[in-house]
């Protein structure tokens, strides 16, 4: 009676929540959210989502409906800041990412009708159905679902091509559910971009969740070129798209302007890569070229164009870039003119790889490795598929350019597909050629050209050598041209037979520096397999560490003890008189052993490499106190800065850095916009962009929940006696020892930039209260 009870009142909650959930839905509506019309612009929009996003985030506003009602109006503003989305709410009353499909209305209405209350509670229908047996496992999983073998023979080497973003999951666990809706809208917008998704069920691959250090359900983490890295941050979709963008390695694409990209074209011969160029309207690169610069990365070099950007007109002028549509090019040994060309409004990864995939090898590439030759000229399968090789074997120098040059015309002239055309250093490369050149002292500081074919994987190949040595002239051309004719009618005419050894790998780093990359690999993964991944593996390592250590301090206290009461019972030793001890001659007692040095705080400059680990995952509760300084203003701010911050260096919480707005003034300028009472900022191109002076302004940024608060100086008329003739040097709030570090700070400049931080002790008490105002960033951007 009792059971049938309970599940009576089970059902009627259940009914409870799905009613409300029917409701809210129907009632989702992002413009009556945000309080616009239907014809509203992208800036009022943006201005109205920044005003309620203040007024009702749960840091500030207490009312218990605060945190729902700001997750309505970030989804909200999600949905109308995208054009596209915009467009299908509009159309169909959805955001789904293909547009004009009416027809899948009807299959989708009971998707739709709950598609909102998900995004905004982190439910899914799932919770209706609770998993309680692996019959009842989410459907949308089973196709990634992974086994260890499947791991360790296909996932993991494919690691080193793409990123894989991984999901522990297990049954009887409900806060997998809770993410359930935001995993599937991630892994739908990740997987078409080229990132590798994969489900680990806990309980039935146990040896697999171990193995990958995951103890606890549900888990998310990231695995690129064979390492796991755990994801720990809250799980919404921009910290999941960050996660994956983070696992990336930051060199992939380098930034190109009218002043580097004929420097950058130029590394074909040095690098014996194609180079490719990506001209976007977008000011950083997107997630999916940065994927595919990595899925590239041993084959092409990339470069990124942003064609919005002033210093980028001469290089879309040269190429006749279309500047409202993103383009990709292709550069091999001409520079002046691209091999190949795509443009296309929506670039697709499908698009992106049959394009790459043709242009991996420059039209005469050099042989620097075994691993090239293989691809370069593959072993013979049957009559049908014969890959010849054309090898130039050649020196390093002027001395050998005009016969390089004619054999790359000659290449560029005579393209097959059963032709592939390269070259080699001979003095790289001794052995492989002394192989094919028996009698090479005949052909000693010359070239000679060779054709031959790969017939297995042990190095056995038939070749024939011109007999006389290549020279680029009209004659040799034809020698050649008609051998390449016998060789299609008579392919029997390669008589040579020879085993070719393995080459050496010519662009591979030295042993040294192997050595120091494997070293720092080993340590990153013993440092988070100990405080991440691994820990419970470790616990008997650590008992044993631990336990070492109370035992090896115990032992020390108690010899102290030991010593101390000894010292008591014996009888003091007797004083010797000696010289009476005088300060002023004892060189190991001075001033600044006695007093320690005021206003020294440890100040580190945000750059790229400093960026993430000081503000975009700096720890909850923590805050990054930058000061805005300058080239010309770098040495008297930090004194000041350090003066006015030294009493509130005792906080672990706080830490100090300053941005130097020379080199990043983009970025101050995009954060700046969400301050409520900053200036306008104007528009890049106009004339007065680089005289706005953002110097001592002063930004306390929290990462963790994305907020800073700004100290603006004041612009008094009390400062503009500093820059009177003979005013006098000496500043009380700075110290000798500062002034005499360099004599730059006792200008009138210098003064008066240092007056501007008069008040900042003040405003940092107002911070530790935190009266402070606050100014709210949906992400923190990236710092070029």
């Amino acid at each position: 009676m009792e059971m049938k009870r309970l599940s009576v009142s089970l059902v009627v909650v259940l009914f409870l929540i799905l009613a409300l959930q029917i409701l809210s839905a129907i009632d989702f509506d992002p413009y009556r959210i945000l309080g616009v019309s239907r014809t509203a612009s992208q800036a009022d929009i943006k201005k109205a989502y920044k005003k309620l996003a203040r007024e009702w985030h749960p840091d500030k506003n207490k009312d218990p409906g605060a945190e729902d009602k700001f997750i309505q109006i970030s989804k909200a503003y999600e949905i109308l800041s995208n054009e596209e989305k915009r467009l299908n709410f509009d159309r169909y009353g959805d955001v789904g990412e293909n547009p004009g499909y009416p027809q899948q209305q009807q299959q989708q209405h009971h998707h739709r009708q709950f598609h909102h209350f998900h995004e905004s509670f982190y439910f899914d229908e799932s919770f209706f159905h609770f998993p309680f047996n692996s019959e009842r496992r989410d459907s949308s999983d089973e196709k990634y679902l992974l086994h260890f073998t499947h791991y360790v023979n296909e996932i993991l080497p494919d690691s080193f091509k793409k990123p894989y973003l991984i999901k522990i999951t297990s049954d009887w666990c409900f806060s997998c559910i809770h993410i359930e809706p935001v995993w599937k809208e991630v892994v739908q917008e990740l997987e078409a971009l080229g990132v590798g998704i994969g489900v680990v069920h806990a309980g039935y691959e146990r040896r697999l969740a171990h193995h990958l250090g995951a103890h606890t359900t549900p888990s998310i983490l990231g695995l690129i070129n064979g390492k796991v890295t755990f994801f720990h941050n809250a799980v919404v979709r921009e910290n999941l798209r960050q996660f994956v963008e983070s696992l990336l390695p930051g060199n992939l694409i380098e930034k190109i302007t009218d002043k580097n990209y004929v420097q950058f074209l130029s590394e074909w011969k040095k690098e014996n890569k194609p180079h490719v160029l990506l001209f976007d309207h977008m000011p950083l690169e997107p997630l999916l070229y940065k994927l595919t610069a990595f899925a590239y990365r041993e084959y092409l070099s990339f470069g990124y164009v942003y064609v919005g950007l002033q210093g980028t007109e001469e290089l879309s002028s040269q190429y006749n870039i279309n500047v409202y549509t993103p383009t990709m090019m292709v550069f091999k040994e001409n520079i002046d003119k691209p091999s190949d060309v795509i443009q296309a409004r929506a670039m697709k990864k499908q698009l992106i790889d049959d394009f790459l995939s043709q242009n991996k090898f420059l039209m005469a590439a050099r042989l620097t490795s075994q691993k090239l030759f293989q691809e370069l000229c593959p072993v013979k399968k049957s009559h049908r598929q014969r890959k010849y090789c054309v090898v130039l074997i050649t020196g390093e120098g002027d001395k050998y350019t005009a016969g390089y040059d004619a054999f790359l015309a000659f290449a560029l002239a005579n393209t097959k597909d059963t032709v592939r055309f390269v070259h080699i250093y001979n003095n790289y490369q001794r052995q492989f050629v002394h192989t094919l050149l028996t009698d090479d002292e005949s052909f000693q500081g010359k070239s000679v050209v060779v054709i031959l074919e790969r017939r297995n994987d042990v190095g056995r190949v038939i070749y024939k050598a011109l007999e006389d040595p290549w020279s680029g002239s009209t004659k040799d051309n034809f020698i050649l041209l008609d051998l390449l004719d016998q060789l299609r009618i008579d392919p029997g005419f390669l008589s040579s037979d020879a085993i070719l050894p393995d080459l050496n790998d010519e662009l591979a780093p030295v042993f040294f520096l192997r050595w120091i990359y494997s070293s720092m690999d080993y340590l990153s993964d013993c440092w988070d397999s100990l405080f991440h991944n691994n820990w419970r593996e470790m616990m008997p390592l650590l008992s044993l560490i631990f336990s070492a250590l109370f035992i090896l301090f115990g032992t020390v206290i108690v010899q102290a003890f030991s010593d101390s009461s000894d010292e008591r019972d014996s009888p003091p030793p007797k004083k010797e008189d000696g010289p009476p001890r005088n300060e002023k001659n004892d060189t190991s007692f001075t001033k600044e052993n006695r007093i320690p040095k005021k206003g020294f705080v440890e100040v580190t400059e945000l750059t790229d490499i400093t960026y993430t680990s000081n503000l975009v995952r700096l720890r909850p509760g923590h805050m990054n106190v930058v000061l805005i300084l300058s080239n010309s203003t770098k040495t008297p701010l930090l004194q000041k800065f350090a003066l006015e911050v030294y009493t509130f260096t005792g906080s672990s919480t706080l830490h100090f850095s300053f941005l130097n707005l020379d080199k990043h003034r983009e970025w101050l300028e995009y954060v700046l916009e969400f301050a409520q009472d900053a200036a306008p900022i104007p528009n890049q191109y106009d004339k007065h962009f680089l005289e706005r002076d953002y110097t001592a302004y002063v930004l306390a940024l929290n990462g963790h929940k994305k907020y800073f608060c700004l100290f603006k100086p004041r612009r008094s008329e009390d400062n503009a006696d500093l820059l009177l003739p003979g005013g006098s040097c000496e500043d009380p709030d700075v110290t000798g020892e500062a002034r005499g570090k360099s004599s730059s700070s006792c200008s009138p400049q210098a003064k008066f930039a240092k007056k501007k931080l008069n008040r900042l002790s003040l405003w940092m008490e107002r911070l530790l209260e935190g009266s402070l105002q606050r100014f709210y960033i949906p992400s923190w951007p990236a710092l070029d």
